[in-house]
């Protein structure tokens, strides 16, 4: 008769036990990209007798959903680790929750970009569709940093994204909460902008959505660092 392997120690799990969390988390993003990608399909099911006109490529809802998706994207790695390797509930509840809400929404994002005959990822500079004909000119980012994090506000390095996969403990919990508050708060202004111009309905209720949740999250993290005696890091 075999036993699985005891931790350890106290609260840090095995090899055995994180591969199991791995793959579990593996098949639950796959079931959350499925559901996600059919709301954004049923998302432009028309509630109206003339449904909007299809977005056009530059338009505010298609960058809006392919620079969200990248965002998105880095947020999902990083409540990743934390929820693989964090030895503490509280963090490893609030990595599930942006994980799983997160991953969801890109599904949707995905969805409409493909309905609507657009690349699923920019192509050219970020930010560029928040310059709508309000005067609101928030400029351009380029792509690359060097490492392939992009230059959106809030983003994570390469070398953060290496330093949270090497961390344990305490030092990971607090690098996780610093990188994902400056990523939230960075993402903020897009989510807003998306919230107030984008053209398609179903759009403006996904990034008003992201900002009320985003924004307690943040509010969330904040407090957990000052308990962990930490400071947000400045944004970059």
């Amino acid at each position: 008769m075999t036993h699985d392997s005891a931790p350890t120690a106290q609260g840090t799990p095995t090899p055995q036990e994180t591969g199991r969390r791995r793959a579990l988390l593996i098949l639950g993003l796959v079931a959350a990209v499925a559901i996600g990608f059919l709301l954004g399909f049923l998302a432009r099911i028309p509630l109206e007798d003339s449904p909007p006109a299809t977005p056009a490529a530059g338009s505010v809802d298609v960058g809006f959903a392919q620079d969200m998706t990248v965002h998105h994207s880095q947020a999902i790695e990083m409540a990743t680790v934390a929820l693989t390797v964090s030895g503490d509930q509280r963090v490893r509840n609030l990595a599930y929750d942006i994980l799983t809400t997160q991953q969801n929404q890109v599904g949707q994002m995905q969805g409409w970009l493909s309905l609507w005959g657009q690349p699923l990822l920019p192509t050219g500079d970020y930010m560029t569709w928040m310059t709508e004909e309000s005067g609101h000119d928030h400029g351009s980012t380029s792509h690359s940093d060097g490492g392939g994090a992009g230059r959106m506000p809030g983003m994570a390095t390469s070398e953060d994204l290496a330093n949270l996969r090497r961390a344990t403990g305490p030092e990971l919990d607090v690098l996780f909460l610093q990188l994902m508050l400056r990523h939230h708060e960075g993402g903020l202004p897009m989510m807003e902008y998306g919230a107030q111009y984008a053209g398609q309905p179903a759009v403006r209720t996904l990034a008003q959505t992201m900002v009320d949740t985003q924004t307690s999250e943040s509010e969330l993290m904040t407090s957990m660092l000052a308990e962990r005696g930490a400071q947000p890091l400045p944004m970059n």
